[in-house]
């Protein structure tokens, strides 16, 4: 079975973040990428960067970029502005997330604003034919009152519209199957793609856990216990792991998964190489 691979950016802030960026990017587009997406700050505070990331792809590489649109802090007005603006740029792929809000608590609507991600997804359905990814989470979401509402959260994100759904990163591979297994009990037919973070920074990996709800399980743990200061042993533990956990979820079924790179192209690529994913074309110098 082919493996598709994509890839997850977060947009730059200063110069030498970009040029790490660029460096990633140049990296890892010989893998042919299914497509490669660039994320939002909390709160839409990256926007600008994003769209800049996501023009310069367009103007100076064959990948295929999605842009990810987030409902916090900005009108039904201002995002169906960006939408169009990405459609008469060539962008034909939309990561559609509620978002973070700026502050911790719980999802407000600004005024003139969508009310939730599914009627945001409508909006962008009125607008162009753009493929739509959603998230999904196969461990509750920490703001959600239960995993029912997460299903059904999922569920009328697909009735809108959305045509793929990316998962959180989760370390618990059984959490995933059960998960795909109960939302196809539910209705839901889209692909459901895994996300896969490489646990490389890992005191790092536990703080965005806790964050988001996902599981660090204790085996997992005891993998990094003294490696504090070791970093190259990290990277090859973490780079085992994963590709543990990516042929585990072959062989239930799975056939893409999205890679949230953390803008370090090395340890993502060494991971595709262990999975079979090689390089398609040969590397473009710079």
């Amino acid at each position: 079975m082919a493996l598709a691979v994509s890839f997850e950016f977060f947009p730059p802030r200063t110069e030498a973040m970009e040029a790490q960026l660029w460096r990633s990017i140049e990296r890892l587009a010989p893998l042919n990428p299914s497509f490669v997406s660039v994320t939002y700050g909390a709160g839409g505070s990256t926007r600008e960067r994003t769209h800049s990331t996501i023009k310069r792809m367009l103007a100076e590489t064959k990948l295929r970029p999605a842009a990810h649109l987030t409902c916090v802090g900005s009108t039904k007005d201002e995002l169906d502005g960006i939408v169009r603006d990405y459609l008469a740029s060539g962008v034909r792929h939309i990561v559609a997330l509620r978002g973070d809000m700026p502050e911790p608590g719980p999802y407000k609507q600004v005024a003139g604003g969508y009310a939730s991600t599914p009627d945001m997804i409508r909006g962008i359905r009125e607008i162009g034919p753009f493929e739509i990814s959603v998230s999904a989470y196969p461990e509750k979401h920490p703001e959600s009152p239960s995993i029912e509402h997460d299903y059904a959260l999922l569920k009328a994100k697909i009735d809108a519209g959305a045509t793929r759904a990316i998962t959180q990163f989760v370390y618990d591979t059984d959490a995933v199957l059960r998960f795909a297994d109960r939302a196809y009990r539910e209705g839901i037919r889209v692909p459901i793609v895994p996300g896969i973070m490489p646990p490389t920074n890992f005191k790092g990996v536990v703080r965005m856990a806790e964050r988001s709800g996902a599981t660090v399980p204790l085996w997992l743990v005891k993998k990094f216990e003294g490696l504090d200061d070791d970093l190259e042993t990290r990277k090859l533990i973490s780079a085992t792991v994963v590709a543990e956990q990516v042929e585990k979820l072959r062989r239930h079924g799975f056939d893409a998964f999205h890679f949230y790179t953390l803008n370090q192209a090395d340890l993502t690529y060494a991971i595709c190489h262990l999975l079979g994913v090689r390089p398609q074309a040969p590397v473009q110098a710079t």
